[in-house]
């Protein structure tokens, strides 16, 4: 406020600013926790908030203030290690700052801030966190190539297994379209096989009937005997071989003796014709001399 002086008797002692102070801190040693040795500074705001207990608390208030700073730097530098100094700078300040305001209340100062500018760390050791930092980044790049690797081989291994699944599946369904395929033509071969055997009995069945029968019997028969020396080397022959209407009789007379059940029981139900009666009867004895002879 306003005040008056007395010249020769009063004077001003002390002239304190309120405005806010930018105190640089000297660069000093620090030892981490694992022992390594750093030369760092700062930067320290500060302002007077008292001005009286500014003036008679403290001879030097920023000298004071600036002991405190370097004192309570190397205390925090001493709890961490050298990889956590880099990381919690913001918390080591916070430290620095907190530590300061419990001792300068007194003095009428308050420390807003506190900025650590630079932290110099010996050669050797920045080497050493160089080939660190080389070495980190050749382990990221090798478990990365690793693990490209094994994703590549599992992609592989799943295309495999899918291209299998499905090979497996056509195959599965090629295989029923197959057999159902096989069903279908064995259904339709056995009706067409059922119808032909139905219209070969309604053929015999009919007038002269058996007459044709013995004819295509000994067809097959001669085309059969035909057939023996193309499908093996080995041979069973009759003793007469040329006698082609021998042949013929023996087959005719094995026809008649498998349609005799079957002629006996259509004369029962129906009277045969005398002229096929005459026929049978003429050549069945003539079948049987032939076989005898």
């Amino acid at each position: 406020g306003l005040n008056f002086l007395i010249p020769l008797l009063d004077r001003i002692r002390y002239v304190q600013s309120l405005k806010e102070i930018v105190i640089n801190v000297p660069e000093q040693s620090a030892v981490t926790l694992d022992n390594v040795t750093l030369q760092i500074d700062g930067v320290l705001y500060l302002r007077v908030m008292d001005p009286y207990k500014a003036s008679y608390g403290v001879e030097d208030p920023e000298y004071a203030v600036t002991q405190l700073a370097q004192t309570t730097m190397r205390s925090e530098l001493g709890k961490l290690s050298l990889d956590r100094v880099f990381r919690e700078r913001e918390s080591l300040n916070a430290s620095i700052v907190d530590a300061i305001n419990q001792a300068s209340d007194c003095w009428g100062i308050r420390c807003l801030r506190y900025e650590i500018k630079d932290i110099h760390v010996p050669p050797r050791v920045k080497e050493s966190m160089q080939m660190q930092v080389e070495a980190e980044r050749r382990k990221r790049a090798t478990v990365l190539e690793s693990e490209g690797t094994r994703e590549s081989a599992i992609n592989v291994a799943e295309g495999q297994k899918q291209a299998q699944i499905l090979a497996s599946e056509a195959q599965k369904a090629e295989q029923i379209n197959k057999a159902a395929g096989e069903a279908n033509a064995m259904l339709v071969k056995a009706r067409a096989k059922a119808e032909a055997i139905q219209l070969l009995a309604a053929a015999l069945a009919q007038q002269h009937g058996s007459a044709a029968a013995s004819l295509s019997v000994a067809e097959q028969y001669v085309s059969a005997f035909s057939q023996l020396a193309k499908d093996s080397n080995t041979l069973l022959l009759p003793a007469s071989t040329g006698d082609v209407s021998n042949m013929v009789a023996q087959a005719l007379g094995i026809y008649s003796t498998l349609t005799k059940p079957q002629a006996a029981r259509g004369r029962a139900e129906q009277p045969p014709a005398p002229g096929d009666v005459q026929v049978a009867g003429a050549e069945v004895p003539k079948v049987e001399q032939e076989d005898s002879s």
